[in-house]
């Protein structure tokens, strides 16, 4: 059996059976990579008509991190997935707390998910940075309350929680929101792989020079 085994040659002919799924979609060239990323994590073009990318999301995403912003993310397969060695170019770093002492001591004593007592403690922290959730809806929530009740905010969201718990309202109440430019998938598909392919996508614009 015959098969492609250059990494370069099996993404460029990924990215060619994706590309007609986004015909007719009005898309500019930077939110075409990115939804071809997303798609591609995903092996599944069912995404193209459910991710939702607000217009200054990009663009913002492009500058925190070329500004050296950090990404705090909402468990340790969202941050081992960023490339760190790309973000690091700029002085950024990914950070999760899910995992620590303090964390899982505060959320047992406030009764609230680890991932959310993560975005709590992570706190003034995250202004004009960038969140990538990918698994946690409350972490998102609290995200969101942050920005409203406490106006820290930021630089954008990539929210793509998954589930049946939580995961379509988050990312609905992210959408309807107009303080944090986002990108998004409505309903219960996401993940952490697809949190972190958007974060990728954009990361590679600024960086041509990552290894496939």
């Amino acid at each position: 059996m015959e098969f492609i085994s250059r990494p370069g040659e099996i993404e460029n002919r990924s990215m060619e059976i994706i590309a007609p799924y986004l015909k007719g979609m009005n898309l500019t060239e930077d939110e075409k990579k990115v939804y071809s990323r997303i798609i591609h994590a995903a092996g599944d073009p069912e995404y193209a008509p459910i991710i939702k990318i607000h217009p200054e999301a990009i663009s913002s995403i492009k500058s925190a991190i070329s500004a050296g912003k950090n990404i705090y993310a909402d468990v340790e397969m969202v941050r081992t997935g960023i490339n760190k060695r790309v973000l690091k170019k700029f002085g950024g770093e990914v950070f999760c707390k899910v995992s620590d002492d303090e964390v899982r001591k505060f959320a047992e004593g406030e009764k609230i998910t680890r991932s959310m007592a993560a975005m709590r403690i992570f706190g003034k922290d995250l202004k004009g940075s960038v969140v990538a959730v990918g698994n946690a809806p409350t972490a998102l929530f609290e995200v969101l309350r942050l920005a409203r009740e406490e106006d820290i905010c930021p630089a954008a969201i990539v929210g793509i929680p998954v589930g049946f718990v939580g995961a379509a309202d988050s990312k609905a109440e992210l959408a309807a929101q107009n303080k944090i430019p986002f990108i998004t998938v409505s309903g219960t598909k996401g993940g952490s792989p697809i949190a972190v392919a958007a974060i990728n996508a954009i990361l590679y614009m600024i960086d041509e020079t990552r290894g496939l």
